[in-house]
């Protein structure tokens, strides 16, 4: 099916490419390693506890930065063919630089589907179990929150009664239609609060037209009433924030839940539409790598090569950021705050690769 000198650049880039991610892995797990050390200080958790949540949380991180993976990888596939002449026996065979992209192109967009589809998946579920490792450890008061078709729902336990509540709404600091059901640690149910909003700015609610029915079933009616609770709206929110931990399925039926509940589900949309472009992502960042270390194979040093590698990464992945900030924000429409970045990398792309065709 393939040449020997297509298997040769396939097998050689692949080499590579696993070099460069298990040195990454290592790096992004002794960070780990110093960042939960500082957790495990604080709640007492022994050396096994550090070292089993660094390798929890490190696919997650890795999958973040694979298209600075790539970069560096083609960068030191070309390294290696110039080394060993490899480079000039290709070319005097009569195949091009422009050839060898375009089978590095084919290699990298069949890792990158794979990638998405089964590396994700796996990175998300560890990075699930990383922080319900991380709330059971170190949170005293039980509690849960989910949003689903029904709305938000949330159970906590505060001095020894169970809350739980369900809002059909959430915006922000703000819920609406709220039932919230008062029970001692038995789960004999004490009171029924139904109110029709509530701020929660702070832990202190604020809830208006309230009805509170208590176990002797007798009901009043209040025009305000004030809940005391765990969370307000800044933490609710930030407890769906790390959308790493879901998978595309789940992805999708969260966004679908935030629609229906009247939260906003922008962030959801982006992230979709950041994991989906990954593949492209991939695509684009090994041709850069290819175009940039063949326009400048001539200089020497490869400290300054790999330097050169590393600020073009801050670049793109700053551009990559602020567009995701303007796209947040409202300034620029949810796929183009995704997709323009990559639409200026394939512009670059694409001049740099003409360069390579004339010389």
């Amino acid at each position: 099916m393939f040449k020997k000198y297509q298997l040769y650049i396939y097998t050689l880039f692949l080499k590579r490419f696993l070099l460069v991610n298990i040195i990454f892995f290592c790096i992004i797990l002794i960070i780990n390693f110093f960042d939960e050390i500082r957790f495990a200080e604080k709640y007492g958790a022994d050396t096994f506890f550090i070292i089993y949540l660094s390798f929890l949380n490190a696919p997650s991180y890795i999958f973040e930065i694979f298209p600075f993976i790539f970069l560096i990888s083609v960068k030191i596939f070309y390294l290696n063919l110039v080394d060993k002449n490899e480079l000039e026996i290709l070319n005097s065979n009569g195949i091009s630089n422009l050839q060898i992209i375009f089978h590095l192109i084919v290699f990298t967009a069949i890792i990158g589907i794979l990638l998405l589809l089964f590396f994700y998946t796996f990175s998300s579920a560890l990075k699930g179990k990383y922080l319900d490792t991380k709330n059971k450890f170190s949170n005293s008061n039980e509690y849960l929150a989910v949003v689903n078709d029904d709305g938000l729902w949330i159970k906590e336990e505060i001095d020894e009664n169970l809350y739980i509540i369900h809002a059909e709404k959430f915006d922000s600091n703000k819920l609406k239609l709220i039932t919230i059901t008062e029970a001692d640690k038995y789960y004999k149910n004490k009171k029924t609060i139904i109110a029709e909003t509530a701020n929660i700015v702070s832990k202190i609610w604020q809830l208006n037209n309230v009805s509170i029915l208590n176990e002797s079933g007798n009901k009043n009616k209040f025009k305000s009433y004030v809940h005391n609770s765990s969370f307000n709206g800044e933490i609710i929110s930030n407890l769906f924030a790390n959308l790493n931990a879901l998978n595309i399925y789940e992805l999708h039926k969260l966004s679908e839940s935030y629609f229906k509940i009247g939260y906003s589900n922008t962030d959801v949309k982006i992230h979709l539409n950041k994991i989906y472009s990954m593949p492209v992502f991939y695509i684009l960042m090994t041709v850069l790598g290819f175009v940039i270390i063949n326009k400048l194979k001539k200089v020497k040093s490869k400290f300054f090569l790999v330097v050169l590698g590393i600020f073009v990464s801050v670049v793109v992945y700053y551009l990559n950021y602020f567009s995701g900030i303007l796209g947040n924000k409202g300034a620029l429409p949810i796929y183009l705050s995704v997709w323009l970045p990559l639409l200026i990398l394939f512009l670059i792309c694409n001049i740099g690769l003409i360069k390579v065709d004339e010389n």
